[in-house]
């Protein structure tokens, strides 16, 4: 019987240490990385500018994608260890609790993110590698040490969050055209009133953690309202680029103009009421949009609906 408990315990652990590694790695917020990817070559595939595609360069290109977003995750969390465990939010996470130790995680996080490297410069290309490259350094020398010092600190980050479709696109087609540009551009401004909700959500857990969020230098949130409505106002515009670059026609532009509405909507609910729920309502408001908008713009640029601009 002792050996049956001893070896059930012992499973049981190591079922927790695999998911303190997996969590190290933040899954549902890369599996939204990969999406955008995936998202990026399809586009690059549909509307015809890639005109081989390469099933091995997708492969290639989530694979590595994948890591870097691990590495850069786990490094993120070894910095930010002594402020985590300040928050409610993230006072569990692994480093943070002390159930993995920060060299062991400082270890993991490089080689995740060489190895991300490697598969992206040996089976996609060095373009895809050296834009991966440049989202890891940005997100962990750059802005993970700016959110102690800086308000502007979501501007910087929301530079790695819009990389990921320019290196799906780039795995496709091996170049940097227009069409990249306005998919980093979506996926940049998304990320201002998405992030902007997370941090009047969770203002006060920012607070303790020391983090110079809009939301903690801000306590009457007249100006962090104000930016949530002006970045939901340009996602209006900003949504309709890929159709201004020859991706996507009439059904997309109209599709992107009622999401972008919603979106509004929910904006100006939270800007009159400043609440946790009207904050959460952005929040999944955002997080619904942005696939929705990726399936349209891809169905519209493989049935060629109406393009606009440089097809």
């Amino acid at each position: 019987m002792k050996s049956l408990a001893s070896t059930a315990t012992g499973r049981s652990r190591l079922v927790q240490q695999l998911l303190d590694w997996s969590e190290l790695c933040k899954p549902r917020l890369s599996a939204l990385v990969l999406v955008t990817v995936a998202a990026g070559y399809a586009l690059a595939t549909v509307s015809g500018v890639a005109f081989m595609p390469d099933a091995m360069a997708l492969i290639g290109a989530l694979l590595g994608v994948s890591l870097t977003a691990a590495g850069g995750a786990t490094l993120n969390q070894v910095l930010e260890r002594h402020l985590d465990a300040r928050m409610e939010r993230t006072k569990l996470r692994p480093i943070a609790a002390g159930r993995i130790s920060p060299w062991a995680a400082t270890l993991f996080g490089i080689a995740a993110a060489v190895a991300g490297w490697l598969v992206l410069d040996g089976v996609v290309h060095r373009l895809a590698a050296v834009l991966a490259l440049i989202s890891v350094v940005n997100y962990v020398v750059i802005y993970t040490p700016l959110k102690r010092v800086t308000t502007f600190n979501t501007l910087v980050g929301a530079i790695t969050g819009a990389l990921p479709p320019v290196i799906g696109w780039t795995a496709a087609t091996g170049a940097l055209e227009p069409q990249a540009w306005a998919l980093f551009a979506v996926l940049f401004v998304w990320q201002l009133p998405h992030f902007l909700a997370v941090a009047w959500l969770y203002r006060d857990d920012y607070a303790k953690g020391g983090m110079k969020m809009l939301s903690v230098a801000d306590p009457n949130g007249r100006v962090t309202m104000r930016q949530i409505l002006l970045f939901s106002l340009t996602m209006l515009p900003a949504s309709l680029l890929p159709a201004v670059a020859g991706l996507a026609g009439l059904p997309y532009a109209v599709t992107a103009l009622v999401l972008g509405g919603a979106i509004l909507v929910l904006a100006l609910q939270l800007v009159r009421l400043r609440t946790q729920d009207a904050a959460r309502r952005l929040f999944l408001g955002s997080v619904i949009y942005l696939p929705l908008l990726l399936i349209v713009l891809i169905v519209d640029s493989a049935t060629g609906g109406g393009r606009w601009g440089a097809g």
